[in-house]
């Protein structure tokens, strides 16, 4: 049997590395961190892109193998887009229940709870090569947080295409419309 291709995810973030691994199973995909890479990358970038873009190419030049990285967030149309490129700490200390408790607060009152996940995933390859994708899934905020699946806002956010709360939704569930399952998979096309 072959061995698989390595990938090098770079994100510290487990959820992630085990939700992308899940997606990639025809491909080894470790965090940068399991390779001794530890060093701080400031994510300084105006845009999904422009961030993902940092993070891969950081990774893919200082451990000379491909990376792949992705920055995603949630954007509510009430609130201008926000938290956007910030969704990760929108509260200020990357803390899950204290983004999701400032989310809600920023909420209250507003009738239009229209909101979406959106990724964009960078491959970057160590001579230079990029391959981009964007992936977005579609729904609102709710008035309450609801389940203990997933991470981040998921027990914040009603999936339009599964009809529920990411917060109760499998991890099946979620990994076959989620908002980085549809850049993945635009991005497996392009590979």
């Amino acid at each position: 049997m072959a061995e698989k291709q390595k990938i090098v995810l770079a994100s510290g973030n487990q959820h992630k590395i085990k939700e992308i691994a899940q997606m990639l199973p025809e491909y080894e995909v470790v965090g940068y961190k399991q390779l001794g890479f530890d060093q701080e990358i400031i994510e300084d970038g105006n845009t999904f892109y422009e961030n993902a873009l940092i993070k891969a190419k950081t990774v893919s030049e200082a451990l000379n193998l491909p990376a792949l990285a992705d920055d995603s967030g949630i954007c509510v149309d009430a609130l201008g887009g926000m938290p956007g490129i910030y969704s990760a700490r929108y509260a200020g200390d990357g803390v899950d229940a204290h983004n999701n408790a400032l989310l809600l607060k920023n909420m209250q009152g507003i009738d239009n709870r229209n909101a979406k996940f959106v990724c964009c995933m960078v491959f970057y390859k160590p001579n230079g090569e990029i391959i981009t994708a964007t992936g977005e899934t579609h729904g609102l905020v709710m008035d309450h947080e609801e389940g203990e699946n997933g991470f981040g806002y998921d027990p914040l956010f009603y999936s339009l295409d599964l009809n529920k709360c990411l917060g109760i939704a499998s991890a099946e569930e979620k990994n076959k419309i989620s908002h980085r399952f549809r850049a993945i998979k635009q991005l497996k096309d392009k590979l």
